[in-house]
């Protein structure tokens, strides 16, 4: 009966309270406690909540669902409206207009009409572009026989009405250009004839090269105007002017070799003026040169063989010209103060011209050639040599004031004695600048030694030989008169003891001058430290040394002039220091 009565509930409508109103009924007849039964009704309590959870979340999805379609078929309404240059659309559903779902009805028709228009829009870009790529396909000459051009890709992101007025324009340009190029091909064409006339080739076999409708023959609506025509017309033009270029350029060469072997060989007037077609464009430019011929090959080989006739005749006169050459390279090198033999580069030119094993052009080339690499080489050593020249000119200056200084009468009054005092005076200023000279030169003779890995030869003779063995010589020579000066010394002290009984005056001896060998040395210097010249220095540079270096027994000239004593321009360590040649030693009784 119970168990009836708490089934009945259940035949009715089933809510929570009549469940929950079941569920106590059999909680009695059970006899749970208070606990379970509080226990079990969170339990349901907690199960209804996630019963709820699920249901809200699956709400929320299908929300978030319908929201994202909404935006997708915003954005494609708004990229449909930018592609196809539409700034503004009325129609478009605001936001809060309606629920979702009336949004969405709302906003489809939108698309399908602005998706329509874009299909519009696209084909009519394609029929553009497609005429476009007609013509660019027929100026490149690229286009199928059959006529057939492949559909272009249109580009749906920009599909607006200024971006067709650009394709338009576009394809009107190209038309324009369709029309202007048969006028550069008939430019090209009437370029090429006169070139053509100007270099004697035969116009219709070089035209018809780059295209057969560029013959005459062919009507001017049939000629080609692709890309390649016009390209190979371009590089025919550009290779015709060059070879007529250079050809010029070797006409012009043959004509000035012409009046030069005339001049040469003093040519008639008579024969020159059979070639007076070759020479009246010797000043020419290229593009004065109009004359149907004038760059013919048959008239550029007439001259060549007209200048090879006239070389061999030319051969006759080789000698001539190439001694006149070997003199000019021989003054280069003597300039230089380089040692050549003359002789024997005269004879190696002779032989070489009677073997005939060498072209008359290629020696003069040759020796051309080696007169400017004398020249670099010339001025590569100039500054040393300038330097070389000064150095000379001081040890000049040196010996002379050496002479100058053992010359007891050089104080004495007479005519002249007041110039030689002053160039005393100026000799020992750039005597004492000799040291500082040596070593600079020296150092620059190395250097320049380093960088070319050669000696520095002066008449034959090394640089820095020189200049070590003037290092020696003045060395030596100071030593011999710090042995003077000590020796003079001596003298003084002797002199001034008192007499003995026994003793006499000293009688004159030797003089115990400084040791000076007159003679030059092997390699050209002078014993007493001055560098000897060459046979390349000129005369007036060497004159006064080699006058004193004239005898080998040391004798001095009788004649040399003699200046008044001027004690207050003497300095006082000069009168000390300087020894008269004259001077003589006591010797003992």
């Amino acid at each position: 009966m119970a168990v009836t009565d708490t089934q009945n509930p259940l035949l009715s409508e089933t809510t929570c309270g009549t469940l929950l109103q079941q569920l106590q009924l059999i909680w009695d007849e059970v006899g749970e406690s208070d606990e379970e039964r509080d226990k079990m009704l969170l339990q349901l309590e907690q199960e209804c909540l996630d019963v709820y959870k699920r249901k809200v979340e699956h709400a929320s999805k299908t929300r978030a669902l319908l929201l994202q379609s909404l935006a997708d078929s915003r954005a494609e309404l708004v990229r449909l409206l930018s592609a196809l240059g539409e700034k503004s659309f009325v129609g478009i559903p605001d936001k809060s207009s309606g629920t979702i779902k009336e949004q969405l009805a709302s906003i489809a028709p939108l698309l399908e009409q602005m998706c329509k228009k874009k299909e519009d829009r696209i084909r009519e870009f394609a029929d553009v572009q497609l005429q476009i790529e007609k013509i660019r396909e027929e100026i490149a000459g690229t286009l199928n026989t059959s006529g057939q051009t492949e559909m272009p890709t249109v580009d749906e992101e920009d599909l607006s009405l200024k971006k067709l007025d650009e394709f338009q324009s576009q394809l009107q340009e190209l038309q324009k250009e369709k029309s202007d190029r048969l006028h550069k091909v008939l430019d090209f064409v009437s370029t090429v004839h006169d070139l053509c006339a100007v270099l004697g080739l035969d116009f219709f076999s070089t035209i018809t090269e780059v295209h057969p409708s560029l013959n005459d023959s062919v009507s001017v609506q049939s000629k080609s105007i692709s890309d390649d025509t016009l390209s190979k017309l371009s590089r025919m033009v550009l290779e015709l002017k060059e070879d007529k270029k250079m050809r010029l350029k070797k006409l012009q060469d043959l004509a000035a070799q012409l009046t030069d072997l005339w001049n040469l060989m003093d040519t008639p007037m008579e024969e020159q003026d059979l070639f007076s077609h070759v020479t009246c464009n010797l000043s020419a430019t290229v593009d004065e040169v109009t004359v149907p011929g004038a760059l013919a090959l048959d008239l550029i080989e007439q001259a060549e063989v007209e200048v090879e006739r006239l070389d061999q005749l030319k051969a006759s006169k080789m000698k001539e010209i190439a001694f006149k050459k070997q003199t000019e390279l021989e003054d280069i090198y003597a300039r230089a103060h380089i040692e050549v033999d003359s002789g024997a580069a005269r004879d190696k030119i002779l032989a070489l011209i009677d073997s005939g094993n060498v072209e008359p052009s290629e020696l003069l080339a040759e020796m051309d050639n080696r007169i400017l690499k004398a020249k670099e080489e010339a001025m590569s050593r100039k500054e040393i040599l300038d330097k070389v020249e000064k150095w000379m000119s001081a040890c000049e200056e040196e010996s002379w004031l050496e002479d100058y200084n053992r010359d007891d009468n050089r104080y004495n009054s007479s005519r002249g004695a007041h110039l030689n005092l002053k160039r005393a005076e100026k000799a020992r200023i750039l005597v004492n600048k000799i040291p500082a000279l040596v070593e600079m030169l020296v150092a620059k003779t190395r250097a320049w030694e380093e960088d070319r890995g050669m000696s520095f030869m002066y008449d034959g003779v090394p640089l820095l030989a020189m200049l070590d063995e003037y290092t020696m010589l003045r060395l030596e020579r100071e030593e011999e008169k710090r042995r003077q000066r000590d020796q003079k010394r001596i003298q003084e002290q002797f002199s001034s003891e008192p007499e003995t009984a026994f003793s006499s005056r000293p009688s004159p001896a030797r003089p115990l001058g400084p040791k000076k060998v007159m003679g030059p040395r092997p390699n050209g210097s002078a014993s007493n430290g001055t560098p000897g010249r060459r046979l390349s220095l000129n005369t007036h540079q060497s004159g006064s040394n080699s006058a004193r270096l004239a005898s080998r027994d040391g004798k001095r000239e009788s004649n040399r002039p003699t200046a008044p004593v001027n004690f207050v321009s003497m300095a006082k360590d000069d009168a000390a220091a300087h020894v008269s040649g004259t001077d003589q030693v006591g010797a003992s009784p």
